[in-house]
């Protein structure tokens, strides 16, 4: 797929409300364009909060952090941005208590809100900021990147890493609304734009084959722009039919973790300096893929189609590291239960199962050369 500097988005917009249904934690997922520009009549209608801290990063800040500063306060909020460094390094405990820090300072009180505007990290350490902060105060998310708007701002999954491994301090705690912008993706790089879609692949693999079958139509960056929102209201839908199955990950919801045991690793591997999580699980994906296509538990030709797509997206399929390299990392991995980890394998695109196998029996599935 070709790159290009400037990504000119396109001129229609879908318009949608998405119900997640958990009962008393139940919200609902906005998506419109411009949507940014409302969400403070949007959260004044949801919360009685006198004092709202936004928290984001150092790289969203000056994009839109004047912005969400007056929107919510023409709310009637007293506001408070929190801007932590970007990226992955920053998703830790020593950040998470200096959040803490600056909503004591600010004198938040149980009764008043936090709003993640951000790609994935401030989501994940705000809310669990939220999750955990006077054991629990409301919270909204407002993601801006694509990552974000089909993945991690939807479900409830709320962490922080730790030296030894990726979010394995954290908690389900569900928003109580999420407001998706697609316009917010104008200020995204393309790298970025396509380390998100790998998440949106994913979904096309384990249970959307229509929203797989688009990717394979795609040929340039015009006709990426042309589905964007489409691919946002795909995946948001197929992860909030397996949320509302699985809310706290202990079944159907560990089939979102395809790619992502190979991917995390991967990360991890590389200090989470080299590959992005999009990247990762693109990689992570294809590894595996292709390893239970040869052993016949995959339908011939899926992992040649899955990865075509990645390469579409510029996205890596192979890394030049030893399998027994990964695997030490592997047994990091929060999925893992005693000697036992659980394995997301295709069948075929759009239908997955679980595999759980013994770690002495991951040298079979993952194969890097």
């Amino acid at each position: 797929m070709q790159r290009r500097m400037k990504r000119k988005l396109p001129p229609f917009c879908i318009v949608a409300t998405v119900k997640v249904n958990l009962g008393k934690d139940s919200y609902e997922i906005e998506i419109e364009r411009g949507l940014l520009d409302r969400v403070g009549e949007k959260i004044r209608s949801l919360t009685k909060a006198e004092k709202i801290a936004v928290i984001t990063d150092d790289h969203v800040e000056p994009l839109y952090g004047e912005r969400i500063r007056k929107v919510l306060t023409e709310a009637g909020f007293d506001v408070r941005v929190i801007a932590i460094p970007a990226g992955e390094a920053s998703k830790n405990m020593k950040v998470l208590s200096d959040v803490y820090d600056a909503l004591s300072e600010f004198n938040m009180s149980r009764s008043d809100a936090l709003v993640t505007l951000s790609g994935g990290v401030p989501g994940d350490l705000g809310g669990f900021a939220a999750a955990t902060y006077m054991r629990g105060i409301p919270f909204f998310q407002i993601p801006t990147t694509i990552l974000a708007q089909i993945d991690s701002s939807v479900g409830g999954k709320v962490a922080v890493d730790l030296p030894s491994g990726k979010n394995l301090a954290g908690a389900f705690y569900q928003p109580k609304g999420v407001f998706i912008d697609p316009d917010l993706l104008k200020t995204l790089p393309t790298r970025y734009v396509h380390d998100g879609l790998a998440e949106a692949v994913k979904y096309g693999c384990i249970g959307d084959r229509e929203l797989f079958e688009i990717f394979e139509s795609l040929e340039t960056e015009e006709d990426l722009e042309k589905h964007i929102e489409e691919i946002i209201l795909h995946s948001v839908l197929q992860k909030t039919r397996v949320v509302e199955e699985d809310e706290f990950d202990t079944g159907k919801r560990q089939v979102l973790n395809f790619g992502h045991t190979i991917g995390h690793a991967v990360e991890r591997y590389f200090h989470y300096s080299t590959f992005t999580h999009g990247e990762g699980v693109a990689i992570g994906m294809s590894l595996l893929t292709e390893q239970t296509e040869k052993m016949g538990l995959t339908e011939k030709g899926t992992a040649s189609r899955l990865i075509r797509v990645l390469h579409k997206l510029s996205l890596p399929t192979s890394i030049g590291v030893p399998a027994e390299d990964l695997i030490p990392q592997i047994m990091h991995d929060k999925k893992r239960r005693g000697k036992k980890i659980t394995l997301v394998v295709l069948k075929k695109i759009g239908e997955a199962e679980l595999l759980t196998i013994s770690t002495d029996e991951l040298s079979r599935y993952i194969v890097t050369e």
